[in-house]
């Protein structure tokens, strides 16, 4: 067969068309062994690497902190970060430092920080109302010579966290999810230890007070309403997200281990919400059972099967007495809800100058002394009034509106029960209306555990054409 055209030493080693000829020519030298040249921005994308390597570190530093060091444990620790004295380094949460370098390291990834944070704001437009009021606050801050490190970790904190949660890619989020299911259960598991044993790890505090003859479990979480709101939480996101736990029979016994703990937390607020929400959430998928909804037949007698495990094992821990505490929470709160009662009277002590302002702190502190209240106001909006007064509790409350509203935009729909939870326990405790970082605990549940689905996002994106929206950039 006769070749066409003239045949160099490629050609005839490997022939583009017809059969492979045998090579006759000098071998070339093999280029594996050659040092490939560098490509255009090979560097940069080394040190980008790097630095996402950075930020994902510190990321993980700042949730497992979030979960693990409480105001308690810094306390213990002799860490000055709620009571008096010490330097302003100890004022902060160490999740603060690690969230607000992660946030640094975001802005300076791609050599561009004035364009990132244009981006990261034009994404998210309400924040920018949010941080209008939380500056309003700080200046009330510093007018009525309060600490303002207070509304830092309560208030700047989750914006902080989400802001840099929602630049990361679902690869990079992955390390963070697993850290709050496995601190969250360790959680869990101390407070089971806690409350059969007796004995609590951390000693519970308010403040420089230490609090003594509690059987509540606080765990690492600091305080008992704060470890029963945050499992709660929990458990509404394992039960509303099953994709958090695909194998049903790893799920359910998962959601019944960490609802048993909040008998040992004791929390009634969160424990009665989140029976209601079981319940409601129930009676719904009977509903559409009866209207004609197709459900398997293993589905039906694993379902029949597992709530007649659930009531003997209901009947048998009240025949043990584990339940006795608790429902002891029911009949005597010592003095629980005459601590709300006075909450409502605090108001009416001072004048409208002072509701609308803000009162003097030396002069709440003295009638909350005077009052029992010395454990806190035990209603987030009522305790805003009196520490910042009417306008600024209006300012935050709308702040707080659009936080929530950018937040569900890029969570799941199941996000709403969460943040129905979080409505419920600040009209009923302290929650945050003190120094606290139990704000930004909710949040981190909410951006890493119940995510904006890929699919929603996609068709989110396109435009009434169905066809992809054109990046303008």
């Amino acid at each position: 067969m006769k070749a066409r055209g003239p045949m160099n030493e490629s050609t005839r080693a490997f022939p583009v068309n017809g059969p492979f000829l045998p090579f006759r020519g000098r071998r070339p030298v093999a280029t594996g062994f050659r040092q490939p040249p560098r490509a255009r921005g090979q560097a940069p994308a080394t040190a980008n690497g790097m630095i996402d390597r950075m930020i994902i570190g510190l990321m993980l530093l700042a949730v497992a902190a979030i979960f693990l060091l409480s105001s308690g444990m810094l306390t213990n620790w002799k860490i000055h970060y709620v009571t008096a004295g010490g330097n302003f380094y100890e004022k902060l949460h160490p999740a603060t430092y690690a969230s607000f370098l992660a946030f640094g390291l975001l802005l300076v990834r791609n050599g561009d920080p004035v364009g990132e944070i244009d981006r990261m704001f034009s994404e998210s437009k309400l924040i920018l109302v949010y941080l209008a009021c939380w500056a309003f606050l700080l200046v009330q801050m510093f007018v009525l010579t309060r600490p303002f490190t207070v509304i830092i970790d309560t208030f700047l904190l989750p914006i902080v966290l989400s802001l840099v949660i929602w630049r990361l890619s679902p690869t990079q989020r992955r390390p963070l999810v697993w850290t709050v299911h496995l601190t969250i259960l360790l959680n869990v598991c101390v407070g089971y230890y806690e409350y059969f044993s007796g004995h609590r790890l951390i000693p519970l505090t308010l403040g420089d007070v230490l609090v003594v003859g509690e059987w509540r479990s606080s765990a690492f979480l600091g305080h008992p309403l704060t470890a029963s709101g945050i499992v709660g939480a929990y458990v509404l996101a394992l039960i509303l997200r099953p994709a958090l736990c695909p194998l049903v029979m790893v799920r359910i016994p998962l959601i019944a281990f960490c609802l048993g703990s909040l008998m040992a937390f004791g929390g009634r607020t969160s424990l009665v919400t989140v029976l209601l929400m079981m319940g409601f959430l129930g009676a719904v998928e009977a509903f559409l059972i009866l209207r004609g909804k197709r459900v398997s037949l293993p589905t039906v007698i694993g379902t029949i099967c597992l709530l007649f495990v659930v009531g003997a094992g209901i009947f048998a821990a009240f025949d043990l007495g584990i339940f006795d505490k608790m429902l002891l929470r029911f009949s005597s709160d010592k003095g629980s809800a005459l601590a709300r009662f006075a909450t409502f009277d605090l108001l009416s002590h001072f004048d409208w100058y002072e509701l609308v302002m803000g009162p003097n702190p030396i002069r709440v502190n003295a009638l909350q002394a005077q009052l029992g209240l010395n454990y806190g106001i035990e209603n987030f909006w009522i305790s805003c009034i009196v520490q910042f007064g009417v306008i600024h509790t209006v300012l935050l409350t709308i702040g707080l509106i659009c936080l929530f509203v950018e937040i569900l935009k890029r969570a799941n729909p199941a996000a709403w029960a969460i943040v129905l939870l979080i409505l419920v326990i600040a009209a009923s405790s302290v929650s945050f209306s003190s120094k606290n970082i139990q704000f930004a605990q909710f949040i981190i549940l909410i951006t890493l555990l119940l995510p904006r689905d890929p699919a929603r996002i996609t068709m989110a994106q396109r435009g009434p054409s169905n066809k992809p929206i054109q990046n303008p950039g």
